[in-house]
């Protein structure tokens, strides 16, 4: 196995992430101190980037959308689908939403309905507040989340199938930056996008035990300990692998499938039985205060008034989604091949962001709607139950709640898997040497089995001992890297909107590119005279 490994990309994370374990275990007052203190330093200094980075690719996936670049195949005229496209949609869905989609979009609305921006002058639990809520919710989940995914993952679909380029981020940034890019400086940049999406998937894993481990208490005598928490890890952690192990067209795919049915059918099931006339109107109002607020609300980072709402909610989104994205576009990258850029965009960005605001209509009304008609209990559950019980006391509102509390874990459970397990394909491809476009899709597995368990181990502790807090930290420090890494790699495809032509064939480009590297590096060292 270590022969076919990529030493730099590897090892740097694995013994940095070890190391931190090992002071969590001998000194968890001086690792929290210190991820404390890092978290801080990242919040105080990078909010504004997080905010202006994820809004800038936005602009820059619909310009995409709209230029002639849209009408480029990825892999070439010739090249064939490797998925249909209803399958590619469930995957990309499942890829991108995680156990997130269960657990956030239920209980935040409620943080926002009695905790809005201390600087907006709201009134907590008002009509303006609830108002905001569901702004703020189309906000973290809707279309700028899924552009921090489209965009690097356009990118490498075209640099990995278009211009041959190896599996690696450094790929994403060779077009513009040619050979500046060495292979220690590549296995670098992998390196840091590596460190990245497993501290992210670490930060998702614990939301994910939290939403577990709440559900079954409702089976089962089981509190909420590091016990319990290791075990729903563990579990999740031992399925994600295999599934990853199974291959695209195995496991990812069918647990995909699964999965969205399943979303498909408590979303309908929420609908139907739910406060339904509520439910639509209150989204149509939502949606109408989002789109009044778009602009203010995205670049909101609270410095002119010292608020530290942005802080703690949308720089917390903006950071999960930057630190997953790296690698999970890769992934989605993989899988695009046979399709043109327009449909990319479609599949990856606008058709999700479309299911997931009428999800949230759905689940963050109802939310609202409950807890106004009970007299503020989800609030109260929020506060003295904590985060993870609060969905499953929305269904209690529902007919056949038993029954659907346990379908909900199995939703919760599932949602993570098939996030996860197309994350771990992809740090497999990334860790093996000369993986390319013609490989075989099958990686080193246990590669995909160390990184599962350091995942499993970083989520386990920081979720264990400071809880939903810990899972924001991990979401911050993941982050920052990951944002530096796409937003340079975002002058790429700038570059291909300004000159699409370049995409046409493989070592056309290659030789255009090198001769512009050339011609650059000749002028920075000509005398001048």
């Amino acid at each position: 196995m270590i022969k076919n490994i990529r030493t730099l990309v590897f090892f740097p994370t694995f013994i940095i992430l070890i190391s931190a374990l090992v002071l969590s275990l001998v000194d968890l007052e001086s690792f929290t101190k210190i991820t404390s203190e890092l978290n801080s330093r990242v919040l105080s200094n990078f909010s504004w980037l997080f905010s202006l980075g994820s809004f800038y690719l936005l602009v820059l996936v619909v310009w995409t959308y709209f230029s002639k670049l849209g009408d480029v195949k990825i892999g070439g005229d010739s090249s064939t689908p490797l998925v249909s496209k209803p399958r590619w949609f469930m995957i990309v869905l499942c890829t991108t939403l995680a156990v997130g989609v269960l657990f956030w979009t239920t209980a935040e609305p409620i943080y926002h309905l009695y905790s809005p921006p201390e600087s907006f002058g709201l009134e907590s639990g008002s009509a303006d507040a609830k108002l905001f809520a569901l702004s703020a919710m189309f906000l973290h989940w809707g279309p700028i989340p899924y552009s921090i995914y489209c965009a690097p993952a356009l990118i490498f679909a075209l640099a990995f199938y278009n211009l041959k380029l190896p599996f690696s981020i450094s790929s994403l940034l060779r077009p513009v930056f040619g050979r500046y890019l060495t292979p220690t400086i590549s296995d670098v940049i992998d390196a840091l996008a590596l460190y990245s999406l497993v501290v992210g998937m670490a930060s998702s894993l614990g939301t994910g035990a939290l939403t577990l481990v709440g559900g079954m208490s409702r089976f089962v005598d089981i509190e909420r300990n590091a016990f319990s928490l290791g075990i729903a890890i563990f579990i999740i952690v031992v399925t994600f692998v295999f599934s990853a192990a199974s291959g695209l067209n195995k496991g990812i795919a069918r647990l995909s499938k699964i999965n969205s049915w399943m979303l498909f059918a408590l979303f309908a099931f929420v609908l139907l039985f739910g406060p339904t006339v509520y439910i639509l109107s209150i989204g149509v109002e939502g949606f109408g205060e989002f789109t009044r607020n778009f602009f203010r609300l995205s670049l909101f980072t609270g410095q002119a008034a010292g608020d530290l709402w942005p802080q703690w909610w949308s720089v917390f989104y903006w950071a999960v989604w930057f630190a997953w994205a790296p690698i999970t576009a890769m992934f989605l990258g993989k899988i695009a091949r046979g399709y043109t850029v327009k449909e990319f965009i479609q599949v990856n960005m606008i058709y999700p962001s479309i299911f997931i605001s009428v999800w949230i209509a759905v689940f963050s009304g109802s939310a609202l709607y409950f807890d106004t008609e009970t007299g503020g209990s989800l609030n109260k559950v929020l506060n003295e139950q904590g985060v993870e019980q609060l969905l499953y006391h929305i269904m209690d509102q529902l007919p056949l709640s038993g029954v659907t509390s346990f379908f909900l874990i199995l939703v919760a459970f599932i949602s993570y898997v098939t996030a996860a397990d197309s994350s771990t394909d992809a740090i497999g491809d990334l860790c093996t040497k000369d993986f390319n476009s013609e490989s075989d899709n099958q990686t080193s597995l246990p590669i995909k089995i160390i990184w599962g368990t350091i995942i499993g181990l970083v989520s386990w502790i920081m979720v264990s001992t400071v809880g939903i807090n810990g899972v924001k930290q991990l979401s911050n420090l993941g982050g920052l890297p990951a944002t530096l890494i796409i937003l340079a790699c975002s002058m790429t495809l700038i570059r291909w909107i300004q000159k699409p032509q370049l995409l046409s064939t493989a070592e056309l480009v290659k030789e255009e590119y090198q001769k512009e590297v050339d011609s650059r590096l000749i002028k920075t060292i000509e005398p001048v005279n």
